[in-house]
């Protein structure tokens, strides 16, 4: 399978993906941190997986990390302004004047990042895909709901640790 722009992800949700599936491929009962909250030892911080002693969702679970993990790109994006996995995006929906700011990327993999993060899958994000500044699109919420959002900027994300 090849990788695709779809599953960009933060450096940092990378390693955490990868610290989560090297705990579920150890046996939890070998692993004094799954009983104390914490996984991995001193200055880890990923939490115990709740359902790591269910063998069936733990398997899912260990696949489901698998395939992100293959399907990652974790490169730095283009500071060419287009919305794009990988970019932060400041949107404006219709009649609004307060904007909003999320990450276009991989949901699962980027929970302690502070910032929303919305799938490119997901309505809001396919229909930003391509928009330039100031370009209005629309999309259909779950409850169909047909809303307009402006791209107001679109930058590359840059790590909190590296500022």
């Amino acid at each position: 399978m090849s990788k695709t722009a779809s599953r960009w992800m933060t450096r940092e949700a990378y390693e955490r993906l990868k610290e989560e599936l090297r705990v579920l491929n150890s046996d939890p009962d070998d692993d004094p941190g799954t009983n104390s909250g914490t996984v991995g030892g001193a200055g880890n911080t990923i939490p115990a997986p709740r359902y790591i002693h269910d063998p069936g969702v733990r398997e899912a679970r260990v696949k489901t990390i698998e395939r992100l993990l293959l399907e990652a790109v974790v490169e730095d994006v283009p500071d060419d302004g287009i919305a794009a996995p990988g970019k932060v995006l400041t949107i404006r929906f219709d009649d609004e004047e307060e904007t909003e700011e999320f990450l276009l990327g991989v949901r699962d993999a980027s929970v302690s990042e502070g910032m929303d993060v919305y799938s490119p899958e997901s309505p809001l994000g396919a229909s930003l895909l391509g928009a330039r500044p100031g370009e209005r699109r629309t999309f259909t919420s779950p409850r169909g709901a047909v809303i307009g959002v402006t791209l107001v900027a679109a930058e590359p994300y840059r790590s909190p640790a590296a500022n």
